[in-house]
């Protein structure tokens, strides 16, 4: 059943996931659509507001009086024409200057100023540069606009704030962004001067708004406006419909860094979602070239996306009632089939718990047809799998505590032997090498008495591998530099190595914590594996001492012993660590060896395997615990590869 209801659960999740997307998709596709023409219809509002200017401007200068008044150079009547055409049309600036320059006359002036201006408006220069009319945006500095009229310098000045985690470049602009227009005026093809005006458009509010009546309706959607419109000199906004919480519009914040790069950095539009102060929009941008198509400002108009996000979240409530009628009806199907297939699952499931509780022979009833009863059979497969293992289990316990109780004995018995063997054997070997330094001994006696001492020094070795083996002393921990002292023990048996033609190497692990160990029992386990590889290989193998650091839990570090000879076989792989057993020829060894170095690495809280394969070689493996002394975690490392 909790299958069927997941089945039905995915199926309704995918569903609402998909058709949600999908809607929110159409939607979105639609809204930028709609914005992609409402930007369209305000670059008309914007650029007509320039061909109004103009237009006024062409009129006026067509007058013959006009016409006469410049050329005579009457400038209160030509001021008095200028403010009655900036009044009606509500230019910010106007003004004539003469084909040198120099100004005319202004309406924004209290004076009239005969000298040219220095850096003078731009769409004047651009007019008396073309000798043609001129029209389009024009970025005025604050010289500029302070010699048009203080009361716009003021005007212009806009405090920047941060938006959307983007800092401004500066804290305050001064200069301003407006339309403008300049016309020649000519008189017998003769250049008298020009006439221009304009409107600032920092803190101008008219066409923006105008955008918002014209395209938006300046409909509103839970106390917030539908559709925003936005004219940004570079990333700044200086006029907007763009409202905080308290009604004032955001003048002086930024747009997204994303938006900047894409329409004022590549000249490109923008089409997409976008953060604006606080809220999401779905959004378009495009950039506001001047009069000498430079990239100077961005127009941008945007829709609310929570409207629309309003109707998704509609059509998912829709989607979810369908999809929790259709887990319902799941439900009733699911509980139908589940009393066909439950009676032989409770029966698998009683029967895992009598396995659990210990009973490897539990009853699972008659076998069914069908998939279920392939199950009960791979069931059964199981329990015959458990049986065979708790067999195999249980004998390997037997045989290690045969093992560790023969150990015990053989511990006891060696202790008792050796202490009893020892004296007597000292005694012998005394005495012995006492009569070989005496010189009238026959040749014949000195041999056999030089085999006596060759075997009772052999007898001393076993005797020492049995007091090794039955003492099991406490090791003496220290800190330990792990690849100094493998290093080391190689350093020791390379002449042996040498000897034998192998090559006997050592390969530090980097990073190593430093280890607490008996470096004394520790060297002598060592040792005695590579004698032990030493013995395995011949002329022409290689034996490699390495180091790692192991990624078993608890932490531990890992030794390898890795030779290429001649290997061991899976009957002597079984005998390997027992007391006394060796594949080595009569006197060249105790038995003694492994059974100790196991011991050893044992009381360290280590272990130690290997690994074979005949033919090939061996692999000795020890890992040791990086445990301090006191059972803390060491902390130490070592970095050198010695």
């Amino acid at each position: 059943m909790v299958s069927f209801l997941g089945v039905s659960l995915l199926v309704g999740a995918v569903s609402l996931v998909v058709g949600g997307q999908l809607i929110y998709d159409s939607v979105v596709s639609e809204v930028s659509n709609r914005v992609s023409e409402d930007l369209n219809v305000a670059r008309l509002i914007y650029n007509k507001r320039g061909q109004e200017i103009q237009l006024t401007l062409e009129t006026l200068s067509l007058g013959t009086d006009f016409e006469t008044a410049m050329a005579v150079g009457e400038s209160r009547l030509l001021q008095e024409r200028l403010e009655q055409v900036a009044g009606r049309i509500g230019l910010d600036f106007a003004g004539i200057v003469r084909p040198d320059g120099s100004v005319l006359c202004r309406i924004g002036s209290k004076h009239h100023l005969e000298a040219p201006l220095p850096g003078g408006n731009p769409v004047t220069e651009a007019a008396l540069f073309r000798k043609s009319s001129v029209v389009g945006t024009v970025i005025l500095d604050e010289f500029t606009l302070r010699a048009e009229n203080p009361e716009l310098a003021q005007k212009a000045r806009i405090q920047a704030f941060p938006t959307e985690g983007k800092a401004p470049q500066i804290s305050q602009e001064t200069s301003g962004l407006s339309i403008a227009a300049a016309v020649p005026v000519m008189r017998s093809e003769e250049l008298i001067g020009v006439v221009y005006g304009g409107i600032l458009l920092n803190r101008e509010t008219s066409i923006v708004d105008t955008i918002g009546e014209t395209v938006f309706h300046n409909e509103t959607y839970q106390g917030r406006s539908v559709g925003t419109a936005t004219i940004f000199f570079e990333d700044r906004r200086i006029a907007t419909t763009v409202r905080r919480e308290d009604g004032e519009r955001v003048i002086g914040t930024l747009a997204s860094e994303a938006v900047t790069r894409r329409v004022l950095g590549e000249g490109e539009q923008w089409i997409d979602r976008a953060m604006v102060v606080g809220d999401w929009y779905i959004t378009a941008y495009e950039p506001i070239l001047d009069i000498f198509d430079q990239r100077v400002g961005m127009l941008y108009v945007g829709v609310l996306e929570a409207k629309y996000g309003d109707v998704r979240q509609a059509a998912l409530l829709v989607f979810t009632g369908i999809t929790f009628a259709g887990v319902g009806f799941a439900l009733l199907v699911g509980w139908f089939l589940a009393n066909r297939i439950v009676r032989p699952i409770n029966r698998l499931i009683g029967a895992s718990i009598k396995i659990s509780e210990g009973n490897l022979h539990p009853e699972i009833g008659e076998i069914s047809k069908g998939d279920f009863g392939l199950l009960q059979k791979e069931f059964q497969k199981m329990m015959l799998a458990l049986q065979v293992r708790e067999k195999r289990q249980k004998e390997e316990k037997e045989s290690q505590l045969i093992q560790s109780e023969k150990h015990a004995s053989i511990g006891k018995l060696a202790a008792g032997v050796a202490h009893e063997i020892n004296n007597p054997l000292t005694a012998v070997l005394t005495f012995t090498h006492l009569i070989l330094r005496r010189e009238d001994l026959p040749e014949e006696v000195r041999s056999d008495l030089e085999m006596v001492s060759l075997q009772t020094e052999r007898v001393r070795k076993i005797v020492k591998g049995l007091l090794d083996f039955s003492r099991q002393t406490r090791p003496e921990l220290k800190p330990v530099h792990l690849n100094r002292l493998l290093a080391d023990c190689v350093r020791l048996m390379e002449n042996q190595a040498l000897v034998q033609g192998v090559s006997l190497g050592f390969e530090g692990g980097m990073d190593l914590p430093t280890l607490t160990l008996d470096r004394n029992q520790f060297q002598s386990v060592i040792i005695n594996i590579i004698i032990n590889a030493l013995d395995a290989t011949k002329s022409g193998d290689t034996i490699t001492v390495s180091t790692r650091a192991s990624s078993s839990e608890p932490p531990g570090v890992e030794i390898y012993v890795e030779d290429t000879g001649c290997g061991i076989t899976p009957s002597d792989m079984e005998q390997l660590f027992d007391p006394f057993f060796s594949t080595k020829e009569v006197g060249k060894g105790t038995g003694l060896g492994l059974s100790v170095s196991t011991g050893i690495v044992e009381r360290h809280g280590g272990s130690i395997s290997v690994r074979s394969v005949v033919g090939e070689g061996s692999t000795f493996v020890i890992w040791l615990p990086v445990y301090s002394d006191d059972g803390s975690e060491s902390s130490g490392s070592e970095t050198e590869e010695s």
